[in-house]
């Protein structure tokens, strides 16, 4: 009979905790997401932001970010008016409000002088969140606009006026524009105080953003000079690829004031959402890209109330002034 030798110093057997596993941090990554974001409180700024939310190139997450990130801002209390400028109407469908040919829509208003209050419906997610629809007609209106009396103001007008009769103040009006730089377009950008940029982590990122903000400075020029750049999101974010994280880090290194820090995900949720008529916040708000949306949004409050502090600090003189300059 042979008996086989066991070594002394056996090697210790590797051994696999799933605590460790990827898949298990980014579970307890989340859930300590979701309990910050529970306890979360803001300050709204009291009064109402305009933000278009803008870029030309397509497939970026334009009309998703519109989307989630009114309805994370109605989830922490704001009112927000969503105004959809897309003839496809995709926004209006996310938000489960009706958009059929025979409903008034924002062409009414741009072409035949509609009030904004006479098309303005409440998603039925929250009554916090109100929409203006796109319906099939928007789709000739860059046509009509041509010929209409200060065709480029017809937006903001009727947001004034509509703003002005209000009788309970919105915190947002965050508008969606098609992927293109035509009148539609130049419409939110003059009604607009703000500019939300998505910017997808993909190869061609920042191709053309050179041509909007070319576009930007000539409205601000020319039709609003209030107009501002306010926020860079980015969006579709798979932190596996190092391409992704490469183009994160160039858009930051451009603009750093502008990026935020939260990022939104690649995310089946996400993109399943519109089909059921709802926003990722009302379809599964507990999944990464919901939490992500709603971080974005906290944080957008947050910089703008830290913006305005700082405003009013210097403004009343409680920081340190600069040395005169030219003998000003």
């Amino acid at each position: 009979m042979f008996h086989v030798k066991q070594p002394e110093n056996p090697e210790p057997t590797a051994s696999f905790s799933l605590d460790d596993s990827p898949i298990a941090r980014e579970l307890a990554d989340l859930t300590a997401r979701r309990r910050v974001l529970d306890a979360v409180t803001v300050t709204l700024s009291g009064r109402t932001r305009v933000i278009t939310v803008s870029n030309q190139k397509g497939g970026v997450g334009k009309t998703t970010t519109t989307v989630n990130i009114a309805a994370a801002l109605a989830s922490i209390g704001a009112r927000v008016l969503v105004i959809d400028l897309d003839p496809q109407g995709n926004a209006s469908t996310a938000l489960g409000v009706p958009h059929t040919a025979d409903i008034p829509s924002i062409y009414d208003v741009l072409i035949d002088d509609f009030p904004i209050a006479d098309i303005v419906q409440t998603s039925p997610e929250s009554p916090n969140l109100l929409c203006a629809p796109s319906t099939i007609h928007l789709a000739g209106a860059e046509i009509e606009l041509v010929s209409q009396v200060a065709r480029e103001h017809r937006l903001r007008t009727a947001l004034d006026e509509y703003l002005s009769n209000l009788e309970e103040r919105l915190d947002f009006v965050v508008i969606d524009c098609p992927p293109s730089l035509g009148l539609l377009t130049i419409n939110a950008f003059a009604a607009a105080g703000e500019l939300l940029i998505p910017i997808q982590c993909e190869y061609y990122a920042l191709e053309g953003l050179s041509q909007l903000l070319g576009t930007v400075r000539m409205i601000q020029k020319h039709l609003n000079p209030r107009l501002r750049l306010s926020t860079i999101l980015l969006t579709m974010y798979d932190g596996r690829t190092r391409l992704a994280q490469q183009v994160a880090e160039e858009v930051r290194e451009h603009f750093p004031q502008e990026v935020l820090s939260t990022v939104i995900p690649r995310s089946v949720r996400v993109s399943e959402a519109p089909s059921f008529g709802q926003t990722v916040i009302a379809y599964d708000g507990q999944s990464a890209g919901a939490v992500a949306y709603r971080e974005a949004a906290v944080e957008m409050v947050r910089r703008d109330t830290t913006t305005e502090a700082s405003a009013a600090s210097n403004q009343h003189g409680t920081t340190s002034a600069p040395a005169d300059e030219g003998g000003q």
